[in-house]
């Protein structure tokens, strides 16, 4: 159905967990291309989660400001009833969704305040929270997410599903935490899950693994990481966005691709 003025609407977006980071980067660089972005997260003008910048207000505005038009709705993904309603909306406000940017992640909330030795520790010496946190507000958030939003995914033609998460290649196990790189694995297998059953309906999902991005988060951290060769938020951004508009995006469904291979496929610079 076309807007009032007679043009094309504009496609839709819900970016999860975007008050701040990649999913700022995410949503922002969607607005630029003209989508309309529902922008989720616990961070709102009402009160932020820890001590980072950043609320759901702040990105939509930004969104809009960059040429889209931004919705704000404070959420908390782990709650299932908060998530439906936002699906709910959307279903009233558009009856669409072109794409669903699983972006949620609170695996991070005790290494953001501080945690640095604790992240390091073996995972005998990690408080069992840090399991749950990665899992409920991350693995389990994106599934639900997932989930509801499918009936309006498949009603959409060329509708996609990205699932943000990071390589853990069994050569570089030691690398990671054994929560972490659990997690990891499990949204890299839902990314193939869902497509091979949301494929049926023409829907397309993939995992999307970005290297060290320079997140607020990140960059508390920017002694101890080698960030020369990092890439911004909105870079991973403008990789998302392109990926999205990519009309064979179906040829690539079930498949975790980095954003530097993003970066090669269409041709844009995804570190500043």
């Amino acid at each position: 159905m076309a807007d009032a003025d007679g043009a094309p609407p504009r496609r839709v977006a819900w970016v999860t967990g975007a008050s701040r980071g990649v999913g700022r980067g995410v949503a922002v660089a969607l607005g630029q291309a003209g989508w309309v972005v529902y922008v989720t997260a616990r961070s709102s003008a009402d009160g932020r989660t820890g001590h980072l910048p950043g609320t759901v207000e702040q990105t939509a505005d930004a969104v809009t400001a960059a040429g889209g038009l931004g919705v704000a709705v404070k959420c908390d993904h782990r709650d299932d009833a908060a998530v439906r309603a936002v699906a709910a909306r959307i279903t009233a406000d558009h009856g669409r969704l072109d794409l669903l940017v699983n972006n949620a992640w609170a695996g991070y909330e005790r290494l953001n305040a501080g945690g640095w030795q604790e992240w390091n520790a073996p995972f005998w010496e990690q408080p069992l929270e840090l399991f749950d946190a990665m899992f409920g507000g991350g693995v389990r958030a994106h599934y639900v997410a997932a989930a509801v939003t499918a009936p309006l995914l498949i009603g959409t033609p060329q509708s996609l599903v990205v699932t943000v998460s990071v390589a853990v290649p069994e050569t570089e196990q030691h690398a990671f935490g054994a929560a972490y790189a659990m997690a990891k694995t499990a949204d890299d297998r839902l990314a193939l899950a869902a497509a091979i059953q949301l494929g049926e309906h023409g829907v397309a999902s993939v995992a999307v693994h970005p290297d060290w991005v320079r997140t607020e988060g990140v960059l508390q951290f920017a002694d101890q990481v080698d960030l020369s060769s990092s890439q911004s938020p909105e870079g991973v951004g403008r990789a998302i966005a392109a990926l999205a508009g990519d009309p064979e995006v179906m040829s690539l469904t079930g498949q975790a691709l980095t954003v530097k291979a993003l970066a090669a496929r269409y041709g844009i610079d995804v570190s500043g």
